[in-house]
């Protein structure tokens, strides 16, 4: 991390560390000591229970979790996880409480905050409008919110005919259009 740091990195990105937090903690302290002054991120599939990312309050400085899914069924379905709206909104309520709408100096550059990736899924399969509305109406119109395009049907993708090819055009505007109208404008 100190590495990092001298190298000019604008962060210390950890990603999908929920099984290595007591370490990760662990070695920010120890970083911290010696001087790493640079925000740490919490890049994560937003799949984190409540409970461990309490651990983190005061330690992270900017969450970026995804929300892939606004019904749990659809998740089990092609996540093979349970309950994973439920706990995302709770993680996501959680970040957000921690560290607010995320904030940028005067070069643009993220320094606290919370920023929720989306993948926008064919057919709608994701449930963006439900998702943009849980944004909107339960944490912030103020968040910054990535509306991402690059699904692409891979690995057992196939298995699932709804999900076998990439989202059109159309389907992205529509997204974007519906996280608008619900008030989100920080896109």
């Amino acid at each position: 991390m100190l590495s990092l740091q001298r190298k000019g990195c604008h962060n210390i990105n950890f990603v999908s560390p929920s099984h290595v937090v007591p370490q990760m903690v662990e070695g920010i302290f120890l970083a911290a000591q010696n001087g790493l002054q640079i925000p740490i991120v919490y890049n994560s599939g937003g799949y984190d229970l409540t409970d461990t990312l309490r651990l983190l309050d005061g330690i992270v400085d900017i969450y970026m979790p995804d929300i892939k899914f606004a019904d749990d069924t659809a998740a089990q379905k092609y996540l093979g996880v349970k309950k994973y709206s439920t706990i995302a909104k709770a993680a996501v309520k959680e970040m957000y409480r921690q560290v607010g709408d995320l904030k940028i100096d005067e070069n643009n550059i993220a320094y606290q905050g919370l920023l929720v990736r989306h993948l926008v899924l064919p057919q709608n399969l994701a449930g963006t409008k439900a998702i943009m509305e849980f944004i909107a109406n339960e944490i912030s119109p103020a968040t910054y919110v990535n509306i991402m395009a690059q699904y692409y049907p891979a690995h057992q993708a196939y298995n699932y005919p709804e999900l076998s090819s990439r989202i059109s055009a159309e389907e992205y505007r529509q997204a974007v259009d519906i996280a608008k109208s619900v008030g989100l404008t920080r896109l």
